[in-house]
């Protein structure tokens, strides 16, 4: 049984969840799954050891939160117009986007390596754990999404 009560588990880590949230999903839906995660930890937090690390926890529950989402949104009908045949088909990100933006353009297991480690704190080895694979791989897919990141996100004048 934990001896720290579930409002000071919110209030430590909610604004990491929340980071980690918008960073795979982006910011609509990243407020449903922070909620989600955290009612889902709230059923579960009083069977939780006491020496568990929560961060990587309620992580681990964010990233099923948003998987869910994920897999609910494809399952939606959406318009879509035309094809651009002659677009690039590399990820390019507008001057006028966030940096959310940028985050979300990166393929999926960079960007949740990006969210998880740098966002949510996590070590390779929880990263691996959570998305599948090894440290190794974990820790190379974020330093892609990193450098992905500094070619296309665009800069302030450095001038």
């Amino acid at each position: 049984m934990n001896s720290v009560p579930f409002d000071g588990v919110v209030t430590r880590h909610g604004p990491t969840v929340l980071r980690v949230c918008r960073a795979v999903l982006g910011p609509v839906a990243a407020e449903d799954a922070w909620s989600e995660t955290f009612l889902a930890a709230l059923r579960a937090y009083p069977e939780l050891p006491e020496n568990s690390n929560v961060e990587a926890w309620l992580v681990t529950i964010a990233h099923r939160k948003a998987i869910d989402a994920v897999r609910a949104a494809a399952r939606r009908p959406v318009p879509v117009a035309e094809p651009d045949l002659g677009a690039d088909p590399r990820p390019t990100v507008e001057p006028e986007s966030t940096l959310w933006d940028a985050v979300r353009a990166l393929p999926d297991k960079q960007r949740l390596c990006v969210a998880y480690h740098y966002l949510g704190g996590l070590p390779y080895d929880e990263i691996a754990a959570i998305v599948g694979g090894t440290a190794a791989a974990a820790r190379r897919a974020a330093a892609d999404g990193v450098a992905t990141l500094r070619r296309t996100y665009p800069r302030g004048d450095t001038a």
